[in-house]
């Protein structure tokens, strides 16, 4: 009954929200970005393959940069709260909401892999705002052998992101760009390569919906790694939607990604069927409903007043490709929570991959605005040790 009755408000208010709101969005988007995203489908026709993972160079720009967005299923391009690390999927989320928040990240792949991250975000007089951001992913050290075995000592492999990112919010709608230098070694081989991405996001605080659109690293390698031939970057063109509910405390968000294709499927010979009674030897399903849903990652944040969150998200893609036989298990779920100390946050998300193990992702955010540092030099001198001592004389006497 509890589940009806969520399903029912989540699925009324975005119907009667959607159809009002995502003309008012097209609309804004429209009249503010006419000129520039002529510019960006022009910049970005080159880049119009649709691959998927493992085609591209820097994939590690896809991974999730907080606990947080880990919780949620890998996307968060809606929600222009504090939290400093939206802006790394969205540049349009630096607002001064998260003026003066300093993030620090740490995250937990297989094989001793190790992703980090620290961002910062200030507003300069509510004219524009900056965000800042590094990324440190760590493969770990491996074994070198030449092609008969050999031992040839060890190496290592390590990736690095820098980004600049600056936003500008105009009423219910806020834009921005964010500016990527790669910079990845792999044993003796190195690569450097420069990207962008280009964000809206439109924010009705009253319903309290969002609606976003990213264009997310339009690049190129500058360096290649055998001086030779220059690798793709994973562009991709992201759009979100997320609610809260009048008489929940519950947000909805659900985000589509690789929207350059449609069938991202694995194509498995495996899964045609053999009818030899029409004359075919094989037939493949439609698969409809799993083309659709492998778009779609869904995430939901639970509030319990302004100091604890709790979250959890869903990628069909995920579960669909690393999933057993036989069993799923908890392959494509995530969770997570959040818990605010006075100025502090700390955040942890969990994102399952498979039966072997998962992701384990910590956050620690804080508000660096108003804290009170230490002034050096405006402690009171200390009285000299011949000012006690007549102090004590005029006492006695």
């Amino acid at each position: 009954m509890c589940l009806s009755l969520l399903y029912y408000y989540i699925f009324f208010d975005f119907y009667m929200l959607i159809k009002i709101n995502i003309f008012n969005f097209v609309f804004l988007l429209m009249g503010n970005f006419h000129k520039a995203f002529i510019f960006i489908i022009l910049l970005i026709s080159s880049c119009l393959n649709g691959q998927i993972g493992g085609d591209n160079v820097y994939e590690f720009m896809n991974l999730s940069p907080s606990a947080r967005i880990t919780a949620l299923g890998g996307y968060n391009q809606t929600v222009p709260d504090e939290d400093p690390n939206n802006g790394i999927q969205n540049p349009a989320l630096y607002t001064p909401l998260s003026h003066g928040n300093l993030s620090i990240s740490t995250a937990w792949y297989f094989g001793g892999s190790n992703l980090s991250n620290i961002a910062y975000v200030h507003n300069f007089d509510s004219l524009f705002t900056i965000g800042v951001d590094l990324h440190y992913m760590d493969y770990g050290r491996f074994a070198g052998t030449n092609d008969v075995g050999q031992d040839q000592g060890s190496f290592l492999a390590r990736e690095y992101l820098f980004n600049v990112g600056i936003s500008r919010q105009q009423n219910l709608l806020s834009y921005g760009i964010n500016l990527k230098a790669i910079q990845s070694s792999l044993e003796s081989y190195s690569s450097f390569g420069l990207a962008a991405d280009v964000g809206a996001n439109y924010y009705n605080p009253e319903s309290q919906l969002g609606l976003s659109l990213v264009f997310e690293n339009i690049g190129t390698q500058l360096s290649t790694y055998n001086s030779e031939e220059n690798l793709i970057l994973p562009f991709d063109i992201q759009v979100g939607i997320s609610k809260r509910l009048k008489y929940v405390p519950f947000r909805l968000s659900i985000h589509a990604h690789d929207l350059l294709k449609w069938d991202i499927r694995y194509d498995d010979p495996a899964q045609a069927e053999n009818n030899s009674f029409i004359g075919q030897d094989t037939i493949e399903k439609n698969y409809f409903a799993d083309k659709l849903f492998r778009h779609l990652v869904f995430g939901g944040e639970f509030y319990f007043g302004e100091n604890v969150r709790v979250r959890f998200g869903y990628d069909h893609q995920r579960r669909q490709e690393l999933k057993l036989q036989d069993a799923a298990g908890m392959a494509g779920i995530s969770f997570g929570a959040g818990i605010r100390i006075k100025r502090f946050v700390i955040d942890y998300g969990r994102g399952n991959y498979h039966f072997a193990s998962g992701t384990n992702h910590f956050t620690v955010s804080m508000n660096l605005d108003g804290m009170k540092l230490p002034k050096f030099g405006s402690k009171k001198e200390k009285p000299k040790k011949k000012e006690k001592k007549e102090k004590k004389k005029d006492k006695t006497g």
